[in-house]
């Protein structure tokens, strides 16, 4: 089976965080060569790109299904005060992907394919108290690593340039539909008397930091805040998915819903 070695050699980031390495390595090596072989399989079709754009895409469901029948399922978590055979206050924190190895202990796991990033100090902060309360042994995350994250706009460009889209009406005959502010944006820089711009450029800029922008989950914004000491103590096994996953098919992409992209809050409209 791979290993996480086998995952750096193909391009994933692996980062071990607060002992993480010593205490996956030294007990839960089967069920770390579980995951190892999930991320190992990992395709991302193009067209799923372009046309899935929230957390739960058909890319990060596949995930899920893999992981879930090795049995990494969803759990929820409830921490109890009880005083005297009291229980005074609960809590609870559900985490997407548990894994209990019987005897050792247990991982938990996340999985931020393209979500805000503060769902990352979420992520931190929920292992950070499981760990306290002794209910998890480390916390993993899984999100776009960044050779991924600056390989977008080049991958999203070559998705125009290969089906020869110089127009939304060429976009609408693959299965893409805009939002009305997505065109007007476009059309306002390719339109424009002064410095037009092609349509390919102007839809990919558009499109990438509208759905893959820099307020979303990705390597460097989960890098800042562990660096910052969020999650601290719990130790952690971070990685990043690297570009080497994309695959340029030919399918066509399925259409999207206005409420399914993911907007970077920090991108301006060209005037």
């Amino acid at each position: 089976m791979p290993t996480l070695s086998d995952l750096t050699a193909k391009g994933f980031e692996i980062l071990f965080v607060s002992h993480a390495r010593s205490i996956l390595e030294g007990e839960f090596g089967e069920t770390l060569e579980e995951l190892a072989s999930v991320l190992n399989a990992l395709e991302l079709p193009i067209t799923e790109i372009i046309g899935s754009g929230g957390g739960e895409s058909k890319f990060t469901q596949r995930m899920r299904r893999e992981l879930a029948a090795l049995g990494w399922t969803k759990h929820n978590f409830e921490i109890a005060k009880v005083v005297d055979g009291v229980q005074k206050e609960s809590t609870s924190h559900e985490v997407d992907h548990v894994r209990r190895v019987d005897g050792v202990g247990v991982l938990a796991c996340e999985i931020e394919w393209n979500n805000k990033d503060p769902f990352f100090d979420r992520d931190l902060e929920n292992f950070k108290r499981l760990h306290a309360e002794g209910a998890i042994s480390v916390g993993v995350i899984i999100t776009r690593g960044s050779s991924l994250q600056r390989a977008l706009w080049q991958a999203v460009h070559r998705f125009a340039t290969d089906r020869d889209i110089r127009s939304y009406d060429d976009l609408e005959t693959h299965g893409y539909t805009p939002t009305p502010k997505q065109r007007n944006n476009v059309l306002k820089r390719v339109e424009r008397p002064r410095d037009p711009i092609p349509f390919v450029d102007a839809w990919t800029d558009n499109f990438v930091s509208n759905k893959y922008g820099m307020a979303t989950t990705h390597w460097d914004k989960l890098i800042h805040r562990v660096d910052r000491g969020v999650g601290n103590p719990c130790p952690l096994l971070l990685i990043g998915l690297p570009d080497k996953i994309i695959q340029f098919d030919s399918a066509p992409v399925e259409e999207l819903d206005e409420d399914d992209v993911s907007v970077d809050p920090t991108v301006q409209e060209d005037g």
